[in-house]
């Protein structure tokens, strides 16, 4: 009979914030095994001393390398993936032998954790049990004081060792966060923390329930003195909004606030305008649907306010609510706000009186039917109708009504929101419509991810137009009557 491999945690270091059941492992194990460094000590054992027993085989798993540094030829993940399968084979040889092995994991196993590389290359043909243990954001918290998150927040955990910019956006569009794997990564993580405006509410935690533990405002740490066992920490804000003192004076409902919706284009930075980027660096706050909010760049001391698809009049209400106590607000769309976005969202909630005395004012950007006739040529070079497939606000009765009219009328049409998921059957209803109308051979531009990594452009025609291969990133342009499409290249000619 083979043994039984065991992946421990530990907690965050107390020896008494292990679980009974981690000790109870530890103490009757044939085999305990611990990482570290050349210099043969554990943080692990130093943790798991209290509950070891005499007669104990210990496998030191000494990690070949500490730093990217190496003269292995694979490099650092060479020498580390040679390593991995050396511990495995020597763990192994025990399991085999029938003797269970206790695999000690500061904090738990599952957790950045060294032991999922022994679960991964040994839980196939062992039987591998894993015992969660307290992690150190959760200690962190404890010793702080605060709580991690409460209610409806988001808790956002990062290793330090992602680009700065990358952290910045991240820890942007979280309420409270967590960032590990610091000590060297932590000149950059404090960078991220100041671009996103966040640093001054940020604390460092080191060693959290050791008898050395440190305490710090984030801001005042000295790079120099922070170790790998250490975190960034970004409590709640409903907490700390609730036990800080209230200002002296309250602003008044300022004269000054604003929303700027503001276009993005249809994708990168290349379709922004310069005035859009003028009014987006200027922004205190920037408000939006969350994969557009992510391609605004990150501006020191800018808050910002990602939500999801579907509740643009929330969204509408929370920007002119922070602009009517005197900040200046961007609620950004992609393309052009004013189309099928959130332009008409604002001011219809300015209609039903919310955000009195805030100005707003719309900066246009280029519409994804712009740049989608832009990649074939000039198929609006006529008159032309904009008509969104979405039944969600408006019903297909509507919409079909519209599409026989404009159909009828000869105009060319770009059509948003042509399909998704749950919407299988408007496109091919709305082919039916225009096939009144138009020809079979009528030119089709199929756009799809225009200006992203998944573009994707095709000319076919409206009668073998196949509604299957669209979806809800794509664009449509079906042609008039007069509308060529010759090698690629699609045009509507100006004079009818």
């Amino acid at each position: 009979m083979t043994g039984t491999l065991y992946g421990v945690g530990l907690g965050p270091g107390d020896p008494e914030l292990m679980t009974v059941k981690a000790a109870r492992l530890i103490s009757e194990a044939s085999v305990i095994a611990y990482h570290c460094a050349r210099h043969g000590r554990s943080i692990a054992r130093s943790v798991a001393e209290p509950y070891l027993r005499e007669g104990q085989v210990e496998e030191k798993l000494v990690y070949p390398v500490t730093t990217e540094t190496t003269d292995h030829p694979g490099g650092y993940e060479g020498a580390i993936a040679d390593f991995y399968e050396l511990s495995a084979k020597r763990l192994a040889e025990h399991l085999d032998a029938g003797r269970d092995v206790v695999l000690l994991c500061e904090g738990d196993p599952f957790f950045y954790g060294s032991y999922m590389y022994m679960h991964e290359r040994l839980s196939g043909r062992f039987e591998a049990v894993v015992v969660p243990g307290v992690t150190s954001v959760s200690a962190a918290s404890a010793v702080l004081g605060r709580p991690l998150v409460q209610r409806d927040e988001v808790l956002t955990v990062l290793p330090g060792t992602l680009p700065a910019p990358e952290l910045a956006r991240r820890l942007a569009d979280t309420d409270a966060a967590a960032v590990l794997k610091l000590g060297r990564t932590f000149g950059s993580v404090r960078e991220a923390f100041e671009e996103a405006g966040k640093l001054d509410d940020a604390v460092f935690v080191e060693r959290a329930t050791w008898g050395q533990q440190r305490i710090e405002p984030l801001a005042s740490v000295d790079p120099s003195t922070v170790p790998y066992f250490s975190l960034a920490l970004l409590p709640s804000p409903a907490y700390a909004s609730r036990v800080s003192p209230a200002p002296a004076t309250s602003p008044s409902p300022a004269s000054g606030g604003e929303v700027v919706v503001v276009g993005l284009g249809p994708a990168g930075p290349e379709w922004l305008t310069p005035e859009a980027a003028v009014e987006l660096s200027a922004a205190e706050h920037i408000v939006g649907y969350g994969p557009y909010v992510a391609r605004v760049p990150q501006k020191a001391g800018q808050q910002r306010h990602a939500s999801g698809n579907r509740v643009e009049a929330d969204r509408a209400r929370d920007a002119l609510s922070l602009a009517a106590s005197g900040a200046r607000v961007a609620v950004v769309s992609s393309g052009d706000p004013g189309v099928f976005a959130m332009a008409s969202a604002v001011l219809e909630q300015v209609s039903s009186g919310h955000g009195t005395g805030v100005r707003v004012r719309i900066v246009p950007g280029v519409t994804a039917a712009q740049a989608a006739a832009s990649r074939v040529g000039a198929p609006l070079g006529h008159d032309y109708c904009v008509l969104s497939l979405s039944d969600r606000l408006k019903p297909w009765e509507i919409i079909e009504k519209r599409l026989d009219a404009a159909g009828a009328a000869d105009l060319v049409l770009a059509l948003y929101n042509p399909a998704s998921r749950s919407r299988t059957t408007q496109l091919a209803d709305a082919r039916g419509v225009l096939l009144r109308h138009r020809a079979p051979s009528t030119p089709v531009v199929v756009a799809r991810d225009v200006g992203g990594p998944e573009e994707d452009i095709r000319v076919t025609t409206l009668g073998d137009l196949d509604p299957s291969t669209v979806d809800m990133r794509c664009l449509l342009i079906v042609g008039s009557s007069k509308t060529r499409a010759e090698n690629g290249v699609v045009w509507t000619p100006r004079s009818y």
